[in-house]
């Protein structure tokens, strides 16, 4: 049996990548995660394959376990694994509360590394890795300090096994979009207070996940990043001193710009 699995597939990127990765690999399944059963369930019907829900809580070391007895169980072949799980808190590091710092550690990063591990025993050449990463990996960002390090910690990890798996035919690439009007803002605003509310273009999943698998499978890039002005602002990252990329950055933050309607009601 061959399969793609997809993390964080209740909402969001995860659910977009879900809904379109049929349109580059056709497997006989799609195994969906995330802790939310009943979204999960409303993928049937919306894919060209079979659809089996996985209702995971990937902060919770037991997760892994039931995972990995089922890939011991079915001994699928993989074709395609998308980490797309992880959140995110805004705002001023001491109002995050430390449970929160250690989930977003758990989750962008333990979680991400180790759904890779247990999965690529089942990967054979051919096979793809799709870490989702953020914009904010490529530099360090007051008032998202612990997000941020995360999303650098994925990048680093993606680009590194990218290396390592190619004699074995398997690629492994990040995406890292700029600001994406998902519910990832549900979680994210509810400790922002007001200090991160500048946001210079909002992307639509579709797109950043369109652009994504494209590079995926047409490209050797081993980083995607959606939107001409993203690329641009990457490359500058690069060549300034952080020290006045941050300067910048929080300066931007005094003047609000797109920061309204990012919340929807949707439960998390």
């Amino acid at each position: 049996m061959k399969i793609a699995v997809v993390t964080g597939a209740s909402s969001g990127l995860g659910r977009e990548f879900a809904l379109q990765l049929t349109q580059y690999v056709l497997p006989d399944e799609v195994w969906v995660i995330a802790r939310r059963e009943e979204a999960l369930m409303s993928l049937h019907g919306k894919l060209p394959c079979r659809v089996r829900p996985i209702a995971l809580d990937l902060c919770r070391q037991e997760s892994f376990q039931q995972y990995a007895a089922l890939l011991q169980r079915e001994r699928p072949e993989v074709k395609l694994l998308i980490n797309a799980a992880g959140f995110g808190k805004f705002g001023p590091f001491q109002k995050v509360e430390l449970v929160d710092d250690q989930h977003m550690l758990d989750l962008n990063c333990k979680a991400l590394l180790t759904m890779t591990r247990l999965t690529l025993p089942y990967m054979r050449q051919g096979g793809h890795i799709l870490q989702v990463d953020s914009l904010s990996a490529f530099q360090p960002v007051p008032y998202i300090a612990t997000y941020a390090a995360t999303k650098a910690f994925v990048l680093s990890y993606t680009r590194a096994i990218n290396q390592e798996l190619k004699p074995q035919g398997i690629r492994v690439m990040a995406v890292s979009p700029g600001w994406v009007k998902t519910e990832f803002f549900n979680h994210a605003m509810q400790t922002n207070q007001d200090t991160v509310r500048y946001f210079n273009r909002l992307y639509a999943p579709q797109d950043v996940v369109k652009t994504a698998l494209h590079d995926l499978y047409r490209t050797k890039k081993d980083v995607s990043i959606h939107g001409l002005p993203v690329r641009m602002q990457v490359r500058l990252v690069k060549l300034l001193p952080h020290s006045l990329v941050m300067q910048v950055w929080l300066r931007q933050q005094q003047t609000p710009k797109n920061n309204r309607n990012l919340t929807t009601n949707s439960r998390k």
